[in-house]
């Protein structure tokens, strides 16, 4: 069953980093792990600052050996071509029959800048506007194909609609895009948008034009700070509010037993750390303060990255996740196949099919008007 409580559904995540691992085969099983938990989605991180795999083709590879789990790899926006991206991520929501999100990121070290070229690294701010626009331009692209827009007919050798292929057309700060996609429309119609709002910097972009918002905090006052920020930015972006899902990050330390939470964890909030937020103690505990933070309305649900991958991720699913199922606060099944239903999200309907349907309607009633003048005006 789809569990309610409090202010809403619970929505869980987990990331699945395992640092120096160069096998892509190896996130299969922790992925795999979190499904049997019914976690709405795992997150692979990514940057051009680190060594290793890239998180978009690992999942990839994770994708035919899951069946429910929603896959989402950091794509940085910085310097890579949007075109590509939306690409990329269009691609993965196929190749997991609609489960593919994207944590959208910037590279804002001088370190990742050289990789590029001898300039430096832009600004913040400047780095989230242009993020911004690749998440726009990528609907834009990701619509550019209407449903249906494939025929596949070989009798008449035809394969696309072409009445149903669109110009995008986009003119950023940055970069211009034509279009239209060389992908078709993703099946979730848009996949899932996900970014880390903690910084202020991200909280435009994040309130404009993510699905999911992730911040890392260290109390419910906190939280609901953020949330309550976060959702008036969305309003003011011509946004429902409710359209934003907000997730608590945050690290987790499970032990090797259960225990008490360290002090200034557990019904306390998480510790601040200089990876962020930090608990530290057991499952029952983490079920604890997951079930307080959310009855009181804060947050929409939690991302959870553990300390230990193996360790404590089988500890967050077997213990805290299974508690929270055995509580009624959380889901025993998936109710749906699509990372959007799985946090209650609608598929988005193509802003061109809208407008072309709307086009059409237009002109048939100045068609028929027209007429009618004509006949009226020849009696």
């Amino acid at each position: 069953m789809s569990a309610r409580h409090g202010r809403g559904l619970l929505h869980l995540a987990a990331a699945v980093d395992r640092p120096g691992c160069f096998d892509a085969a190896s996130y299969i099983e922790p992925a795999q792990l979190a499904e049997r938990g019914g976690l709405d989605f795992v997150t692979l991180d990514d940057s051009y600052a680190r060594p290793g795999p890239d998180a978009l083709g690992v999942l990839s590879r994770v994708a035919p050996a899951t069946r429910r789990i929603g896959l989402v790899p950091t794509v940085t926006t910085t310097h890579t071509e949007p075109f590509r991206v939306q690409a990329a991520v269009a691609t993965l929501d196929w190749a997991s029959r609609g489960r593919a999100g994207w944590r959208i990121d910037v590279s804002a070290t001088e370190g990742e800048a050289r990789l590029f070229g001898p300039g430096h690294a832009a600004p913040a701010d400047a780095l989230w506007a242009r993020a911004g626009e690749t998440a726009d331009v990528a609907a834009k692209l990701w619509d550019s194909w209407e449903d249906g827009a494939e025929i596949r007919d070989p009798a008449p050798g035809r394969f696309l609609d072409r009445a149903r292929l669109h110009h995008v057309d986009f003119t950023g700060s940055a970069f211009s895009v034509k279009g239209p996609s060389t992908v078709p429309r993703p099946p979730q119609g848009h996949p899932v948008r996900v970014v880390d709002a903690t910084e202020e910097r991200a909280r435009p972009t994040a309130a404009r034009y993510a699905d999911v918002a992730l911040v890392r905090v260290a109390t419910p006052a906190q939280a609901a700070d953020v949330q309550s920020r976060l959702r008036l930015r969305a309003a003011e972006s011509g946004r429902h509010p409710g359209s934003l899902r907000v997730l608590v990050s945050l690290l987790v330390d499970l032990g090797d037993g259960e225990r008490a939470a360290e002090p200034g964890h557990g019904g306390g909030g998480p510790r601040p750390s200089a990876r962020g937020p930090l608990y530290r103690g057991g499952p029952v505990d983490l079920a604890d303060l997951i079930t307080a933070w959310h009855a009181e309305g804060v947050a929409d649900g939690f991302h959870l990255i553990p300390v230990e991958p193996r360790r404590d991720l089988e500890r967050l699913v077997n213990g805290t996740v299974a508690l929270l199922q055995h509580r009624g606060l959380f889901r025993t099944f998936y109710p749906g196949s699509t990372l959007r239903e799985h946090l209650g999200l609608a598929r988005p309907a193509s802003q061109y099919a809208v407008t072309g349907a709307t086009s059409t309607k237009a002109a048939s009633a100045g068609a028929t008007s027209t007429k009618a003048g004509s006949v009226g005006g020849t009696s």
